[in-house]
């Protein structure tokens, strides 16, 4: 996730700093040793040290003297690296060698000993990714079959769908070669996202190709009458899904562009695929659609439309009761910027647990300060000493002495502790990686850090890139939802030439979206602000086909009819449409929540098939009522409506 910060940001920067100025990194793993000698431990040390992608080991002997008794030591800091027979190292794995360097490590230590840390969570997360992706599309496409075949009247139409959308995206998988590399969450969601989004479109296709089988000659004149009728429908489907990730990819934070040029992407290639490759697909096979046609296996819903539309009146007032409160409910959600804890069921999770019982927390962090004032260096120690979130501090002044001149020393002694500009001071903490506490710590010590060289230093680590991130994806926040809502608002201006019909959409599925979001903060859980940020664009764009559906049969019944028979009679049509489209969708969310380790995919699983269903609940119950009471409305800001005006 730090690859996906500005480069201007200021952990990128220090990052960039220390590489530059230090041969060594950050610790980003640790490892419990348990039942270990001193002689023992510093073994281990070396054979540490000796696999390949581990670098920067840290134990006791780097804070002092172990050749000294280490009862004469300050029990604070030899208690940060042994404690009650049990060894702490803590060191930094390179970047790319997550998964080969733990696994090697897992073997050195065996099943009785403990590691954790930023590289195992990242190691962890990647492998589980390509099990998991096939797991919820084992789960995944079963589910999608049954419910197309309910849907249908044939056994070869659900095969039809998912050939069409399933090159798609088999297509627009292979075309990422092209971006060089992609993030691991972008290949979990990105692909299921696409299949259950896009699925409408061949659905509207292949149901109008159905209608008109029945009044046109010949297969061919069906087919193209159908792609005439529900182009449209599907261009304003497409659209608002294709502009709504296109704002993702205006986010600072640059996993949104990542996401955001996949699904756009996706998109563009599913159309494509159902516009042009579905109707030649259809025209070749429709025999096959024909000879294995079957009943409806799920019974009509007769007169769905009178009994919902009796609770207008309730549904506008729960409306107005929720929305204010969703809002600034989904404002005030406890958000995480990371990934997240591994669950207690992998070995990473557990170990966790294990080291923090006898060490507790532990997050490091690096000052680097200017070099050459020795005495301002001590003083700044001691009084980031004095802060109780930290356990230890591991610099210069610690391990040497502020009396011994540096130059006086081999240069393999001072290089950890000194480049040609800086000063490097690891700072031990006993917060978590991230919250508010955390936050708050970490502008203590930048406070700190500026009384004594006013801008001039440098703070790294994992909790000062997610401070960063915190600061970088709420900015963020703003810019993706206006530009999401303010693009759909275009493109549904455009498509019903209206300047209501767009207000009246929005409002439907953006309380929705409000609703979903606003969950976390009432039942009092944190939520993974990146899933937080995607959703809220993607639920908006994905679910206002739905709305986008109902209205264009609305209009059509309109103009034959007052406003509650319209209503009523558009129910009935199209309710079974958006059922099927939203159950999709919402199965594709579930699924992800169930099947991922990881709290990121999962946590945008279980939003968007909470939202899918909100969305579903709000087109079906809200929005018939609103285009019932805002009719006179409705007409008078439409151009050329052509209303039924009949008594």
């Amino acid at each position: 996730m730090v690859d996906y910060l500005p480069k201007d940001t200021p952990s990128t920067t220090a990052m960039d700093v220390m590489e530059e100025e230090f041969d060594g990194a950050v610790a980003n793993t640790r490892v419990m040793m348990r039942d270990v000698s001193i002689q023992e431990a510093l073994a281990f040390k070396e054979e540490l040290k000796g696999i390949e992608g581990v670098s920067e080991v840290t134990w006791l002997d780097d804070a002092l003297d172990v050749k000294t008794p280490i009862e004469m030591a300050d029990p604070d800091t030899v208690e940060s690296y042994y404690k009650d027979g049990n060894a702490l190292f803590s060191f930094h794995i390179e970047e790319g060698k997550e998964v080969e360097t733990t696994d090697a490590i897992y073997q050195l230590i065996g099943e009785d000993n403990a590691m954790s840390g930023e590289a195992l969570d990242t190691a962890t997360s990647q492998k589980m990714t390509g099990k998991e992706s096939m797991y919820a599309a084992a789960l995944l496409i079963p589910i999608i079959i049954l419910i197309l075949v309910l849907s249908t009247n044939s056994w070869a139409e659900p095969a039809l769908f998912l050939t069409a959308i399933g090159i798609s995206v088999l297509i627009n998988l292979g075309t990422n070669i092209f971006l060089g590399e992609i993030s691991f969450i972008t290949q979990s969601v990105a692909p299921i996202l696409q299949l259950a989004v896009s699925l409408d479109y061949a659905i509207f296709l292949l149901h109008s190709f159905a209608d008109y089988r029945k009044t046109e000659k010949t297969p061919a004149k069906a087919m193209q009458m159908a792609m005439k009728r529900s182009f449209p429908a599907i261009v304003a489907s497409a659209s608002t899904t294709f502009f709504g990730f296109i704002a993702l990819t205006f986010m600072d934070f640059e996993i949104g562009a990542d996401l955001g040029v996949n699904l756009v992407k996706g998109i563009a290639l599913s159309f494509i695929s159902v516009m042009v490759f579905l109707p030649a697909l259809t025209l070749m096979c429709y025999h096959w659609i024909d000879k294995t046609k079957h009943k409806q296996l799920l019974p009509s819903i007769r007169n769905v439309g009178k009994t919902l539309i009796r609770f207008r009146i309730p549904a506008l007032l729960i409306l107005l009761l929720l929305i204010v409160p969703a809002y600034l409910g989904q404002g005030k959600t406890d958000f995480m910027y990371g990934m997240g804890e591994q669950p207690d069921s992998t070995r990473s999770g557990s170990d966790s647990i294990a080291i923090e019982k006898v060490y507790d927390k532990h997050t490091p962090m690096v000052l680097l300060v200017p070099k050459g004032d020795i005495a301002k260096e001590e003083e700044l120690v001691q009084e980031i000493k004095d802060f109780s979130e930290v356990k230890s501090t591991v610099s210069y002044v610690d391990a040497i002495s502020p009396a011994i001149p540096a130059e006086y020393l081999d240069e393999s002694v001072t290089e950890q502790f000194f480049s040609e500009n800086y000063s490097r001071i690891i700072i031990n903490s006993a917060v978590d990686n991230e919250g508010e506490e955390t936050f708050a710590f970490i502008e203590q010590l930048k406070a700190k850090a500026s009384q004594y060289y006013n801008d001039d230093y440098h703070l790294l680590g994992e909790s000062v890139t997610l401070y960063d991130m915190k600061n970088v994806v709420e900015d963020d926040n703003t810019v993706v939802n206006v530009l999401t809502v303010v693009a759909i608002a275009i493109v549904l201006l455009i498509t019903f030439r209206s300047l209501s019909f767009p207000v009246v959409l929005l409002v439907t599925i953006q309380s929705a979206v409000w609703i979903n979001l606003s969950i976390p903060y009432f039942t009092n859980i944190s939520l993974v602000y990146v899933g937080y940020l995607i959703i809220s664009t993607v639920q908006l764009a994905a679910t206002v086909d739905y709305a986008i559906l109902l209205t264009e049969a609305y209009k059509e019944n309109r103009k034959e009819m007052r406003a509650l028979p319209a209503v009523r009679k558009t129910i009935d049509e199209k309710i079974f449409s958006i059922g099927v489209s939203a159950s999709i969708l919402s199965s594709v969310g579930f699924i992800l929540w169930l099947t991922s380790s990881n709290q990121i995919v999962g946590s945008i699983g279980l939003l968007l098939g909470r939202g899918a269903l909100l969305a579903f609940i709000m087109v079906v119950l809200v929005l018939p009522a609103m285009l019932i009471v805002l009719d006179r409305i409705i007409e008078k800001t439409t151009w050329k409506p052509n209303f039924y005006k009949g008594e």
